[in-house]
């Protein structure tokens, strides 16, 4: 994520905000600060666990679960302070869909944070059970491209770019198609090398933990096109995405 010193939120804010109050904007940026550290430590957190998964490194995996307790706190810090805005406030308009913004995406955060242990934990077993021939090759290339999702999307959120978020949209398809590309793969490998069965399925759960990493990134693009432009477009057939269960 590139993180850049006064986004254009701010000056936005500024200058279009309904609910009066030098604290409410005072509030609100405190909120934003902590929304976008957040997210840089989730994306790192996140390549740890990626690096891991496809080097083959217990070290870095043993990293991520630290990271994900910080993240966990954070996000429960960040929406009580979103209720006390709501409470003391009451903004409506544009300021209430910014609140709300800012607990979508708070969510999201946490559950990509959590999907990074995940794909860590299995990362440690295989590495302490070596494949004994190199990781597929769809994989890692899968892994690839849901960081990429990752980084765009965060990027998206930070400058508040509206073509890059639906751009992240429009590819979530692309991650769900090579998914499944790599779970044929990973059964193949099932059936020429079954003595390593549970590292194939610990493979084929890593795949799926990077394919709702993905998923997580275009609900986060998604929430920075509500806020820009104020449509809720999760639902809605002409994106070719329907919102999927969040795990």
């Amino acid at each position: 994520m590139q993180q850049q010193e006064g986004a254009p939120w701010g000056a936005e804010w500024q200058a279009e905000r309904v609910t009066l109050g030098r604290h409410f904007l005072r509030d609100m940026e405190g909120l934003w600060h902590q929304v976008l550290k957040q997210a840089a430590v989730v994306e790192a957190t996140l390549n740890t666990s990626v690096r891991a998964l496809c080097d083959g490194r217990a070290d870095l995996a043993a990293e991520v679960k630290f990271d994900e307790e910080a993240i966990d706190r954070w996000e429960v810090q960040i929406e009580r302070d979103c209720l006390k805005v709501l409470a003391l406030h009451q903004p409506v308009a544009s300021d209430l869909r910014r609140v709300a913004s800012i607990l979508r995406i708070n969510s999201d955060l946490e559950r990509m944070a959590d999907l990074a242990r995940h794909i860590a934990k299995r990362a440690r077993k295989i590495a302490e059970e070596p494949l004994g021939r190199a990781l597929p090759r769809g994989l890692e290339a899968m892994a690839a491209e849901a960081m990429e999702q990752v980084r765009e999307s965060l990027d998206a959120l930070t400058q508040g770019d509206v073509a890059l978020a639906r751009a992240v949209i429009a590819g979530d398809r692309k991650v769900d198609r090579h998914r499944s590309a790599v779970v044929q793969e990973l059964k193949q490998a099932i059936r020429d090398d079954p003595d390593r069965l549970d590292s194939w399925l610990r493979l084929i759960n890593a795949a799926r933990n990077l394919e709702r990493v993905a998923d997580h990134a275009t609900n986060i693009a998604e929430a920075v096109v509500y806020l820009k432009e104020g449509d809720i477009i999760r639902h809605d057939a002409s994106t070719g995405r329907f919102s999927k269960p969040r795990p």
